[in-house]
Parts: C-alpha cells; structure tokens; sequence
C-alpha cells in the first residue's frame, strides 16, 4: 500500500513533468515567432510587471536604456566567463554588436515572450512544491529529497541564464546551453518520478535477455539528446540567414544552413531506426499492460509526428506551427526514452 503522501508527489512530479514540456513548448513558440527580445529586460517586462500594449506606453528613453543594462550586464557575464578561463566567449560577447541594436517594440512578441516567463515562473513554482512533498523521502528515499533539491537549483540557474540570453540578444551558444539544461530539469524529474513509483513495486522479471535493449535504449537517449543539440543549432543558423534577408526568401531558408542541416537530417535517420529497432525488441519481450510496452506505443507516436514536423519544416518553408511542435516533441522523445531506459534498467531476466 503506496502512503498518501508519496501518492501526492508522485502525481505532482507527473504534473511538473507535463508543465515543463508546455514551458518548452512556450519556448518553441518564442523562437518561431521571433519573439525572444519582445522584452527587452528581465525579469521585468519593460520594467512592468504586466506589459504594455502600446509603444505610447513606453519610457521615451527606452531603446538607450535597456541597450545600456544589456551591456553593462554582458560585461559582468564576460568577466565571469574569464575567471572560468573562457577569454574566446567573453570577446565574443564583448565584440557583438546586435547586442548594440535594439528589437522595435511589438505588443504580439512582447506578450508572446511574457507568457512564456509566466510558465517558467509557474514551473519553478512546482517545483518548489515538489521539494516540500519531497521531504517525506529524507529517511525512506534520500536521493528523491536530494535531486528535488538539486532540481530547484538547476532551475534557479536556468532562469539566470535566461536573463542572460536576453540580455546577449539571443547568442547562440547560450540558448543551445539553455535548451541542455531543459534536458536536465526534465531528466531529474523522470528519474525521481519513476524511482518513486518502484519504491512499493516488486523487481520486474522476463524470461528473455534485455543487455541488448539496454544498450540500445542508452543509445537512443544519447543520439536524440546529439539530435536537439542539432536542432538548435540549425534554428540559430534559420534565424542569422532571415536576418540577413531581412526575413525574406523565406522558402530559401533552409538549402541556405549548410552542413549542420545535412547533420541534423542524417542523425535523424539514424534516430528512426534504433527507435524502430528498440520498439521491436520492447514488443517482443514485453507484453500484456506491461509500462515498458506502453511507453514503447508513446514513444512509437511521438517519433511519427516528430518525423510529420521535421519534414514540414524543410519541404514547407518552417511554418511556425512546425517549428514549435518539432521542440515539443523531440522533448518528449527524449522524456520517453529515458523513462524506458529507466523501467527497462530495472528489469531482470528469469534464470
């Protein structure tokens, strides 16, 4: 019998796990629109806690300002960086002038970008939550306590880099290292999720040998974790071309990316066929209400309307729509993965 509080956390650790792919998803939807600098400040929107709607709302001295607070901000963030002996970053956050240029006011971007932080301040809220409920381990289960803790941190850095990506304008290897630490909130949460569910649940035992699933699920983890890597550098790739064209030509977009786009298309082959080769394997040794089997049915889902986008977005000039469901759903790829990874690590085999 599973107790009430551990019932509690284990159904809001579910929740939290749903409400960050929807943050990622907010995030998408930032990045498809162009909607990253539609505040120019943080964690302030235009030093207002509910935005404007008009620029006759706006500070006269506005663009000087919020220029003058990202440079001061990016020259404490380089010094950083210089102390941790990574001079190369500093200048290049030093010697980038877009960061000198300031994004015309626009009340659909602004309130795009000010939805999107709700969701984060609502994920960090849960997450908090989650340490409370987590207390109930510190004894039974200290490592649930523990990476509940460590999350709330993580998370707390996220929202620092954060600022940093706005107030650098969007650099690209920041948002890449953003988009990792997404990654990692999400993975801490399955792990304390699925840990907490096996606590009152028996070892699970099959009569066929799963080494093989094993490595492969590992496998598929690490290549779709290489794949978003991928995809986030193709999209900053997307977005210095549209600037360059002044966001026209847009069907052209994408032939113009170069060797990133042929990686990132590659590995996504590669990605298909160790999933389809894995969701073998998980139907021939899994069977009946078996979880491992129905995450491996989700998972054969979501690669299918992962695979729909991806084409979309290079046969359809990226419609936006794409875009934003491409980012959810490689998440959740990575989600389901490494949740099977850790059901299937869990099995052993009948001797």
């Amino acid at each position: 019998m599973v107790p009430k509080s551990e019932n509690r956390f284990i159904r809001l650790n579910l929740i939290t796990i749903i409400i960050t792919l929807l943050l990622i998803l907010a995030g998408g939807i930032v990045r498809s629109t162009g909607s990253g600098m539609g505040c120019p400040d943080w964690p302030k929107c235009f030093d207002q806690y509910i935005p404007p709607t008009d620029v006759s709302q706006l500070p006269a001295d506005y663009k000087e300002k919020y220029v003058a607070q990202r440079v001061k901000k990016n020259e404490r963030f380089a010094k950083t960086l210089e102390r941790m002996g990574k001079a190369h970053l500093a200048d290049s956050i030093r010697h980038d002038q877009s960061i000198l240029q300031h994004e015309p006011f626009n009340v659909a971007k602004t309130w795009t970008e000010y939805i999107n932080r709700l969701m984060g301040a609502l994920t960090g809220f849960f997450l908090l939550a989650l340490v409370i409920f987590s207390y109930r381990y510190r004894k039974t289960a200290k490592r649930i306590f523990v990476l509940s803790i460590l999350n709330l941190v993580v998370v707390g850095f996220q929202a620092w880099l954060g600022s940093i990506v706005v107030s650098t304008n969007l650099m690209p290897w920041i948002v890449t290292v953003h988009m990792l630490l997404a990654l990692v909130i999400l993975g801490i949460l399955v792990y304390t999720y699925n840990y907490a569910k096996q606590l009152h649940q028996p070892e699970t035992v099959i009569m066929s040998n799963i080494t093989w699933l094993k490595l492969l699920i590992f496998v598929s983890v690490v290549l779709s974790t290489v794949q978003i890597v991928l995809g986030t550098e193709v999209r900053e790739a997307i977005d210095a071309i549209a600037k360059q064209m002044s966001y026209n030509g847009r069907n052209v977009w994408v032939s113009r990316v170069g060797n990133v786009f042929s990686y990132h298309r590659d590995l996504a082959i590669l990605v298909l066929i160790v999933n389809v080769v894995v969701y073998k394997l998980v139907k021939d040794r899994f069977n009946g209400k078996a979880t491992a089997l129905r995450v491996g049915n989700s998972i054969a889902i979501v690669l299918l309307i992962q695979v729909a986008t991806g084409l979309l977005l290079s046969n359809f000039a990226l419609p936006p729509y794409a875009q934003a469901l491409h980012i959810l759903f490689s998440t959740a790829l990575f989600t389901l993965q490494y949740y099977l990874y850790l059901l299937v690590y869990r099995t052993e085999t009948y001797h």
